[in-house]
């Protein structure tokens, strides 16, 4: 009798320590268009069109905001354990420029570790003018409207 009245508590305790462990099991979340290694190597410099990328890649992540010529295709894989924030493992950019002719120009490959990271500032830009008082704002239109318009 006194030996069943021990597996309990330790049968317990085993439960718990598999729900905690389980519950500290890392969530992985893929996102991302990553070309193969096979598809690059199809894509010839000075040679391939867009629409021959577009037919080996598919679209792209993005396209460049002031350069329509020159697409990325990103790709990311976080981690995320428990209630802790993500983390980037595993993340690849290829980037595609092409030239006026619309041929492949520039073909590069960058990793996690060519990244830098972005630190934003906090510092505000002034603007022209001055500010206003709560009651200013609320009072300052009366008077300025003519039945008229």
């Amino acid at each position: 009798m006194h030996n069943k009245t021990t597996r309990i508590p330790l049968i317990m305790l085993a439960g718990l320590a598999i729900a905690f462990v389980s519950a500290c099991s890392p969530t992985i979340a893929s996102r991302g268009n990553a070309p193969e290694p096979e598809q690059l190597e199809q894509i010839s410099v000075g040679e391939s069109t867009k629409g021959d990328v577009t037919d080996i890649l598919g679209s792209p992540s993005t396209i460049a905001a002031f350069d329509e010529n020159v697409w990325l295709y990103i790709s990311r894989v976080t981690e995320t354990v428990a209630f802790f924030e993500p983390e980037t493992v595993e993340q690849k950019v290829v980037l595609i420029s092409f030239d006026s002719a619309n041929r492949v120009e520039i073909l590069s490959e960058y990793d996690l570790e060519d990244g830098k990271p972005v630190i934003p500032t906090n510092r505000v830009t002034p603007t022209a003018g001055r500010e206003l008082t709560i009651l200013q704002q609320l009072f300052g239109n009366l008077g300025r409207f003519s039945e008229g318009q």
